[in-house]
């Protein structure tokens, strides 16, 4: 922890400020963090936010689901701060209301959880500036189809893996493969984020 953190919690108080944390991020994204799945969904959603990568690895030590005899990164604390709208660990510490009342702390956007709110062949048509429309179909495990696109360099029979949609955020495409290429990570409407449509087959 960073000077600022030490002197934001007392002595022996650490892991109530790690519990604390953890509460406050899955009331933020309105999940509770249990599976693999949960961790992949909330590294998504963190470097959506943050620009900042954390594994989910590290996130599941903090969360307790790894042993692990290691304190917590600054870095760490301070991403998922960042994420919850705080500046560092030690302003989330020094916010946090006295006795019971839960802390206030920005919630997740209108979001497509593809573990949980997508079915394998449905199809979601995505929207970004400028004019850009791309349309993918669902294969399960987390892989997607491209089935039509206009004016972006998504082309049909690409294919890419995505844990979560959100609108008005970018969209980072993780493993695209095109023909002739290895595969890469790709972000769709880097300003002003992408728009979604589900649709049923």
């Amino acid at each position: 922890m960073t000077k600022q953190d030490k002197e934001a919690t007392n002595p022996g108080e650490e892991t109530q400020w790690y519990e604390t944390l953890c509460m406050a991020v899955e009331q933020s994204i309105h999940r509770k963090m249990i599976t693999q799945a949960d961790f992949d969904f909330l590294v998504d959603v963190i470097y959506t936010r943050t620009h900042e990568l954390l594994s989910a690895t590290t996130l599941k030590r903090l969360w307790g689901k790894v042993q692990s005899d290691y304190a917590p990164s600054a870095r760490t604390l301070n991403t998922l701060a960042l994420f919850l709208g705080y500046s560092d660990f030690g302003g989330f510490c020094q916010h946090q209301p006295k006795g019971d009342t839960p802390p206030s702390n920005p919630v997740l956007s209108e979001h497509l959880d593809v573990d949980k709110d997508i079915n394998i062949d449905d199809e979601i048509t995505l929207y970004w500036a400028p004019g850009r429309v791309c349309h993918v179909r669902y294969l399960g495990n987390f892989q997607f189809v491209v089935t039509a696109s206009e004016m972006t360099r998504l082309q049909p029979g690409d294919t890419f893996s995505c844990n979560v949609f959100i609108n008005g955020e970018p969209l980072y495409l993780k493993n695209l493969c095109q023909a002739g290429r290895p595969p890469f990570n790709y972000v769709c409407g880097m300003k002003g984020g992408i728009r979604y449509e589900k649709s049923h087959p």
